[in-house]
Formats: C-alpha cells, structure tokens, sequence
C-alpha cells in the first residue's frame, strides 16, 4: 500500500476558511470523488472530494478548524500497483520536505500566517487613503496607521472596509489575538442590535415570546442562509434599489427552442429558456455597458467591465447558490444550455470550487420554473444591477386588428440608482424584450 496526502485545493482570492463538517474517520474506505470534508467560505459551502480511492489512515482536520490552499487534510492508503507517471513522483515529498517554504501543511501553518499578510497589509492601508485625503488631519492619519496594523488576513481587511468596520474596535478571537470574519461580523451584529437612543445604527428590534401565542418551534437556518443572509442585509442597507417592471413576447423563441429541443435531448442536455435570456442579456449589457459596471470604492468612478460574467441563482435545498458562467458574449446557445445543466447539478451536489462562485458581472434570477408573475430581486452588490425572470403566460394580444395568443416572459430589474437612472433601466429592458421577441437580433 502506498501512502497519499490529500490537501485543500485551490480556493481562489480566500485566505482561510472554516471546516464545518468532516464527513469521514480513520478506517473508512472513500471512492474517487467522495466528499472528505465540508468547507465554508464568506460566500458559500462547499465539499472537497477525494481525488483518489483508498482507505482514510489519519485524518488531520476537525470541525471548527480553519485552513488555507495546500494544508493536508488526511493521508490516504492506495493499492500499491500505480501508474508509471505515478512513481516517479514518489520523490516529491522528500524534495519538499527539505524545503521549509514551500510547504504549507499545517505543522508550519502558524509560520505562514505570520509571515505573508502582516508585512503586505500596513503598506495597502497605508497607501490607499493618502491620495483620496490629500488634507487628513495628524488625528485621521494615526487612526489609518492603527487600523493597519491591526492583526488580521488581507481578506478580512477587505471585509472591514466593505462593512465600515474600524478593525482598531474588534477584538480578536483567533490565534495571537488574530481578527477572523466572525470577529468582525459579531461586532457589526452588535453594533446594529445598538438603540437609537445610545448612538446605534439601527433601531432595536423588539424582542417577542410567540410561543405565548401559541405553539411554536424553532429551525436552525442552514449554512448558506447564514452566508447570504448578512451579504443581502448590506446590499439593501448600502443599495438604493429601484425595480424596472417590463414583459417580453418569446412566442417565436419558443417556436424555436421546441424545433431544437430534440437535438439538444440527444446530446444529453436540455435547451431551456434561460440559455436564450443569458445570451439577449449580454447583447444589451453590449449596447449599455453601464449596466455591466460597478461604482469604484473612491465613489467617483465607474468600474466598466469588458468581460461577461453572468451568474446565475439555483435553488438548493439549503437555499439560493450563485455559481458563476462565464465569457457568455463567446458562447453558443448549446454551449450554454449544456453548462447550465452542469453547474446547476454540481451546486445541489455541493461539488462547486471557488472559482465557480466568484467573478460576476451580472446576475439572473430565475423563478419562471416555479411561478410567479413579478418580483424584486435584491441587486448583488458591488454589481449594479440583477435581472429577475417570473413564468411566461400566453395572453391574447391585439395585432393587426384582432386578439391573437401569444407567449408573455415578465422580467424585472433591480438596479443600483446610483449608477444607473430611471431611464437607463427602461431602455435597458426595451431593448432585452426586443432581442428576446425576435433572437434574429442576436446574430446582427
């Protein structure tokens, strides 16, 4: 039997994140793609399948702990008989070993927390404000020195800022004395939990014993409840959110999808209607790139963006996931409606790597599966804008002097009214129901 190791994978722009499950013990025999543990990142959850199939020899995580890109999860017993390509990699641990800084197992993981983000985080604090504060008092500038040297990631820096947060206020809860996500949203939490009356945020909500109305119980949210909830609550709280209303008429685009629907059955996949939308999506993203933009941190500056990236809401049963399809504008409808069926499928699965759930430009939110005739999505900040899709309906219509059925896709924008206005937003979704009426549009 040969001994593997079996590390955390690539996680992307996220310094740390929490095991929250480990799902198998010492002893336990796991196939090629069997989930070993469960991650949590400040976005989503996700699983970290097995690469090989073997018996688990010792497990290295447990849950509560926080781990990074490389740290060895468990080591892994598989049959000896291994591919020649294999066995001229057995030297490979014995070449690491000998380096001390390539290694980033977990018996030198404090080594590598201490060293990589403390010397980089006081020279990016630093730096970004004097341009923006080129009159900052003596007062604001030992205030900036003592927000960077605060003990905390480059991704829990970031998130501060995101969220107001004076890093110099939090106390830290991990190792030394170090800032973690928790530390800085607990402080939020009780900062807004604040009365009015005392200088909070927000007012205090009332607390209430409903079981003295009756009988009650009590649900636990689940993970990705936990994860978006707060996200949501700051994108409403920072957005002013207004929702463009409007219908498109996909009568001859769903002529069109049933005439290739077959062929696209016998490839294995199904040509659904989200496939058409994303595509007439990025053809009026094209005509108004301010739609496919962000507002720049300095809050005088659009972020235009030239890529597109549109995410896509999926319903799970631990709630709404967003994974990521990019470079749309370079993709067919096929291609498209085949990816759709696979990253849709890989989300309930808990099977998404980070890459997948990062990146977007634009987001859709699809309930025309479910039902619905409108709704108002929440924009995914720092995006500027999300479109919402309810069930299509045939209507009659009056045309050319009588009522005729036609096919009727409501579809609804909400937008950041910072970047874009009113009448943005109407030409945005005239020109969207425009390409969806007739998908002829799309090849001009």
């Amino acid at each position: 039997m040969a001994t593997e190791a079996v590390k955390v994978p690539d996680l992307g722009d996220v310094d740390k994140v929490d095991v929250v499950e480990v799902l198998v013990a010492n002893g336990d025999e796991v196939d090629v793609d069997s989930p070993l543990i469960t991650l949590e990142s400040d976005k989503a959850s996700m699983d970290v399948p097995s690469p090989l199939a073997g018996k688990v020899a010792e497990v290295q995580v447990k849950a509560g702990d926080q781990v990074g890109e490389g740290d060895l999860i468990l080591t892994l017993e598989v049959a000896a008989a291994a591919p020649a390509a294999e066995a001229e990699a057995e030297p490979e641990p014995e070449a690491a070993a000998a380096s001390t800084e390539g290694d980033v197992s977990e018996p030198r993981a404090p080594a590598v927390e201490a060293a990589v983000p403390e010397p980089q985080a006081p020279a990016v604090e630093t730096a970004v404000p004097a341009p923006e504060q080129p009159a900052a008092t003596v007062a604001a500038v030992v205030e900036a020195a003592a927000q960077a040297t605060a003990h905390a990631s480059p991704a829990v820096r970031r998130f501060a800022r995101q969220l107001g947060v004076d890093l110099t206020q939090v106390r830290g809860t991990g190792r030394k004395g170090r800032i973690v996500k928790s530390d800085v949203e607990g402080w939020v939490k009780k900062a807004l939990a604040q009365p009015a009356a005392r200088g909070g945020l927000l007012p205090e909500m009332p607390v209430i014993d409903f079981s003295r109305f009756g009988e009650i119980e009590r649900v636990a949210l689940t993970r990705v409840q936990k994860i978006s909830g707060p996200n949501l609550q700051r994108s409403w709280l920072h957005v002013p959110h207004v929702t463009q209303h409007d219908e498109a008429d996909v009568t001859d685009l769903e002529a069109f999808r049933q005439e290739h629907k077959d062929r696209a059955k016998a490839e294995g996949f199904n040509l659904t209607p989200l496939a058409f939308v994303l595509k007439a999506v990025v053809a009026a993203l094209e005509r108004f790139p301010k739609v496919n933009s962000s507002l720049d941190p300095d809050g005088e500056h659009l972020v235009l963006k030239r890529y597109y990236h549109l995410g896509v809401a999926v319903d799970t049963d631990e709630g709404l996931m967003v994974p990521v399809v990019r470079d749309v504008d370079q993709k067919s409808i096929f291609e498209l409606a085949r990816e759709l069926a696979e990253v849709s499928q890989q989300t309930r699965d808990r099977k998404l790597t980070p890459d997948r759930l990062r990146g977007a430009s634009f987001t859709v939110s699809s309930l025309g599966g479910i039902g619905g005739t409108a709704f108002t999505p929440v924009v995914n900040a720092p995006e500027a804008a999300i479109l919402g899709v309810s069930r299509s309906t045939t209507r009659p219509v009056w045309r050319n002097g009588e009522f005729v059925p036609r096919l009727i896709l409501p579809v609804s924008l909400s937008y950041d009214h910072r970047i874009i206005d009113g009448a943005l937003a109407v030409r945005f979704t005239t020109y969207l129901c425009q390409v969806l009426a007739d998908i002829r549009r799309l090849l001009l």
